[in-house]
């Protein structure tokens, strides 16, 4: 099978561009985020906005962006998380991990893809208003499915409190069209409904912006995507919550990087480690999220 790597330029940001049997996949350092991922056969996988900007220091709408180590607004995670932050009503939302460089330790080529490896230190690289010593380490895998592995050290002499999520955007053909399978039954919580508790009813389908977090998921779940005639996959380890998000037609128009139409070809279902799924790691624990993607024909 035809396998090529290299190291490119897109705007500010040093990126990887993997190419294998027919499958292509781009990377940035900075965050060490997924920026696309088109399959050999079909349409893309992964969304990545017409409108994002490759500027450094700045995040980048679309793809899979690392939220860690706390996910979303910092005041609405638990109090060991808020508390590990110096000044947790200043902090910034999904973490401090997206607009950094983190640095490339692995580009393995086998018969069966390719595995980038990018691991973030902050023991190395000490963040001041988050004083704590911990390794991050992303492993990417590009075969026949994209499989993402991220897991956390905690080097330090004392339990270190985290949320994280990998924030995947996924393309669609009209996130009218489109369920969620594997949901039903959940419980979920509704920030647009002030943080309330619901149970979800049969398969998840959008008719207005939508942002919840499911709790008690199961390890895999699936996209029906009729117009496209496709279901993506999607499996979890690791993980027990899952957050769904879709902006619809006004929240759109006041995103950055996001067209106004944009709204309609994309959906964020992001595997993840949040509220009572939360994690407190042990000195010298790790811990491993990992999370498969993958296409089907209906």
């Amino acid at each position: 099978m035809s396998t090529s790597n290299e190291r490119i330029q897109l705007g500010d940001l040093a990126c990887w561009r993997i190419q294998h049997a027919g499958a292509e996949l781009v990377v940035s350092e900075q965050g060490a985020q997924i920026l696309s991922y088109q399959p050999a056969k079909g349409e893309p996988l992964i969304w990545l906005s017409d409108e994002a900007a490759y500027s450094a220091g700045k995040n980048v709408r679309g793809g899979v962006p690392v939220c860690w180590p706390w996910f979303g607004d910092l005041q609405r995670n638990p109090e060991a998380i808020r508390n590990a932050h110096s000044r947790p009503a200043d902090a910034p939302a999904h973490g401090l991990v997206r607009d950094r460089d983190w640095q490339l330790i692995g580009l393995n080529t086998e018969e069966d893809g390719v595995t980038l490896s990018f691991a973030f230190d902050t023991a190395a690289e000490p963040i001041a208003e988050w004083p704590h010593a911990a390794e991050l380490q992303l492993d990417i895998h590009l075969g026949e499915r994209l499989k993402l592995s991220l897991t956390t050290r905690n080097l330090g002499d004392s339990e270190l409190p985290i949320s994280q999520a990998l924030h995947t955007y996924l393309a669609v053909s009209d996130i009218r069209q489109v369920r969620i399978e594997g949901l039903e039954g959940c419980g979920y919580v509704d920030t647009l409904q002030d943080w309330k508790n619901v149970r979800q009813d049969g398969a998840v389908t959008f008719s207005g912006e939508t942002d919840r977090i499911y709790l008690d998921t199961p390890p895999q779940l699936s996209i029906v995507d009729p117009i496209w005639k496709r279901h993506i996959f999607m499996r979890s380890q690791g993980s027990a919550s899952a957050v769904v998000w879709n902006p619809w037609i006004d929240k759109a128009k006041r995103l950055s990087q996001f067209a106004d139409d944009a709204w309609q070809g994309m959906l964020c279902i992001e595997h993840a480690n949040v509220l009572d799924d939360s994690l407190i790691l042990a000195p010298g624990a790790e811990y491993r999220l990992d999370v498969t993607l993958w296409a089907q024909p209906l």
